[in-house]
């Protein structure tokens, strides 16, 4: 009989091993549109399949949903991170949902188009809290043009989301911001990474004023009172000019952006905020 009791316990602790093995560290709803430039919508297609894949490997769950009305405090609950893959929430419901999200603790990453906002388009800068507070960055000012390779800087090498990564190296092509607000002059802003200078002229016009000679440009950072992370890349190559809109580069096919993300992702679902 002691013996049965003991088969029966060591059973038993095997069974919550092979659950402890494969329950998800964290689990990740990623939010989506995918019906605003082709660019937009290739990279969305690239992350829904590269996702799984590294959630496989590191162990989390990733779940995906173009349905914006998911983000509301009930469905959240169930996510330690949402992603924003190219837009944000218009509804002010969603809106609402999301902010206290993030003040209750919640982790976020953005990429590229989800900071976007110009009044003088169908885009908005209408969410204060969101595009002043939250990133910093205030509206949209220009961009280059056509997606470009840049060489980028590591500005905050004590951050985890840049760990392992070199203090230059060079990105997939992209269509690299200009934002409203100098994000420097921001003490709740840690600039992770930026263009570095040797990229310039970056951009290949043929728009003179989308081609960049000097400055000072932001391309990753956090907010130190939110556990969070935003990243100007998400923006493929894609050939326009012969209308077959065929993709061109890839985001996610660079070990260093790789690096990047994974790092960002992993502190965002495991690690704490590094207020300072």
């Amino acid at each position: 009989m002691k013996k049965l009791i003991f088969l029966l316990f060591i059973g038993l602790l095997y069974g919550l091993s092979i659950v402890a093995q494969t329950a998800p560290k964290f689990r990740v709803i990623a939010f989506y549109t995918a019906k605003n430039d082709q660019a937009h919508i290739s990279f969305v297609h690239e992350a829904n399949k590269w996702f799984p894949a590294m959630a496989a490997k590191y162990h989390f769950a990733y779940d995906s949903t173009s349905n914006w009305n998911n983000l509301n405090a009930a469905f959240l609950k169930q996510y330690q991170v949402v992603i924003f893959l190219d837009t944000r929430p218009d509804g002010p419901a969603q809106r609402a949902a999301f902010q206290q999200y993030m003040e209750n603790g919640g982790a976020w990453m953005g990429f590229h188009f989800s900071a976007f906002a110009l009044n003088d388009s169908e885009v908005k800068e209408d969410w204060d809290w969101y595009h002043n507070t939250f990133l910093g960055s205030g509206q949209y000012v220009s961009n280059t043009w056509r997606p470009t390779s840049a060489v980028l800087r590591v500005e905050d090498k004590d951050h985890p989301a840049m760990k392992g990564l070199p203090t230059l190296w060079k990105s997939q092509p992209n269509e690299w911001y200009r934002w409203e607000k100098d994000l420097r002059q921001n003490p709740d802003i840690q600039i992770l990474l930026s263009i570095d200078s040797t990229s310039f002229p970056l951009g290949t016009g043929p728009k003179l004023d989308e081609i960049w000679h000097s400055g000072y440009y932001p391309v990753v950072w956090a907010n130190k009172n939110y556990k969070m992370i935003y990243m100007n890349m998400g923006h493929n190559d894609i050939d326009y000019e012969h209308h077959t809109n065929k993709d061109l580069s890839h985001t996610l096919d660079n070990e260093m952006e790789e690096k990047l993300i994974m790092n960002s992702l992993l502190w965002l679902g495991e690690g704490k905020r590094t207020d300072k």
